[in-house]
């Protein structure tokens, strides 16, 4: 590669890298703005709290059953040909849902044809998570990886922030059917951009990485991060997908009120996700760090649920801190999984991490009116706590021996 390739490349990794934020912003927005607006999706479709929870889940769902395929066909096909494949998909999924499965003339769609809707959305949107990725692992060297990963994991609580405010203010305005094609014209753009500048590098920089003999997927130790992402996904998709109803509920908070609270989590948690993933990148402790992050959101939930009938400041603040620690682990657990596996397999090794986390993006709030039914808020929050509490056991504290591979 001549030195001007190499200037190129050097100048042009972080613009692939904003692409790669765009449509992971494109993605969150969807999956994150969805279940903030389920306190309206509520009395609009007039679901029971349980068929809420299986709808507001169901994104997640479809993210679990075709991650690691996605992965695998990144890891074959390339980054880009997956991403516009996930974006365009998804985008014409938010259209027929828009034209057929939204309250209109005083009918109402049920719960299972719009929640398996939205499991398709999921199952084609989950593409973006491992090729947008594998496109930033390819482009960055090993010492920056953390810090453009967590760049890159910013863009879940930015496009949850966009989300929080505009498909509630949509959905209320003017009706669920255009907050649907509003999501629907942001996947087409997006991949519009994605056909107009990603560009792939046939081969990857060498990189300091674990020797690549052995699958992901048959490894113990990659497993075991990936079931760390899906116990701090707990707290995370609690407060994303319940929060709203907790406040509005029990603390009998305005709606604005809960979607300004939302929104400083998501940017919180944006902001921790880069702090973590630049502060690991110069310490390289990135497990060190998760277990961290796990410890505080464990307590923070238990202590909610201790303190769920205190004064509402106080909830707000234990809420608060749940929600960021459940947002914060994100970058720098995404980097060491994939740099565990290798650039070669960082599609599988990503998928993997989907798979565990999606799977529990879709359980959580399928879980919790059933919870909330055999006991209160208090019992919710509490075992919130314990599962996030998992994490710490599953990331030991060294990472195993790493090689230089040969590039």
């Amino acid at each position: 590669m001549t030195d001007i390739d190499q200037e190129f490349m050097l100048r042009y990794r972080w613009f692939i890298l904003s692409i790669g934020v765009l449509a992971q912003v494109t993605f969150a927005t969807a999956f994150a703005g969805i279940p903030v607006a389920g306190v309206i999706m509520r009395e609009h479709y007039h679901f029971s709290i349980g068929e809420l929870g299986f709808v507001l889940g169901c994104m997640g769902l479809g993210v679990a059953l075709s991650e690691i395929i996605w992965g695998i066909l990144t890891d074959r096909l390339g980054d880009k040909i997956v991403l516009l494949i996930g974006l365009v998909a998804m985008g014409a999924t938010f259209v027929v849902i828009a034209a057929g499965f939204v309250p209109s003339g005083g009918q109402t769609p049920g719960y299972l044809g719009l929640g398996l809707l939205l499991v398709l959305a999921g199952a084609v949107g989950g593409s973006i998570n491992s090729s947008s990725g594998r496109a930033v692992m390819s482009w960055f060297r090993d010492g920056e990886r953390g810090f453009a990963m967590s760049i890159r994991q910013t863009a879940i609580p930015v496009g949850g922030a966009i989300g929080s405010v505009l498909v509630p203010w949509v959905a209320m305005t003017y009706g669920f059917r255009f907050a649907f094609l509003t999501l629907s014209v942001l996947c087409l753009f997006t991949a519009a951009c994605v056909w107009r500048f990603i560009i792939e590098i046939k081969n990857p920089a060498p990189a300091s990485v674990r020797a690549e003999g052995e699958s992901p997927l048959k490894r113990a130790s990659v497993w075991k991060i990936a079931l760390s992402g899906a116990a701090l996904t707990v707290p995370q998709m609690a407060v994303l997908t319940f929060a709203g109803v907790f406040l509005s509920d029990h603390q009998h908070l305005s709606l604005a009120a809960i979607s300004t609270t939302l929104v400083a989590i998501q940017l919180g948690g944006a902001a921790l996700r880069i702090l973590t993933g630049r502060t690991t990148d110069k310490y390289r402790n990135r497990r060190e760090v998760i277990r961290y992050i796990a410890g505080i959101a464990g307590i923070a939930s238990i202590a909610l649920g201790l303190l769920t009938d205190q004064d509402s400041a106080i909830v707000l603040a234990l809420l608060i801190v749940t929600g960021l620690a459940g947002h914060a682990w994100h970058g720098i657990a995404y980097t060491e999984i994939a740099v565990m596996s290798g650039v070669s397999r960082a599609g599988t090794a990503l998928g993997m991490m989907g798979t565990t986390v999606f799977a529990t993006a879709f359980l959580t709030p399928y879980a919790i009116p059933y919870i909330l039914h055999l006991g209160s808020w208090h019992t919710v929050w509490l075992a919130v706590g314990v599962l996030s509490l998992l994490a710490v056991p599953l990331v030991t504290r060294s990472a195993p021996v790493l090689v230089r591979a040969q590039g």
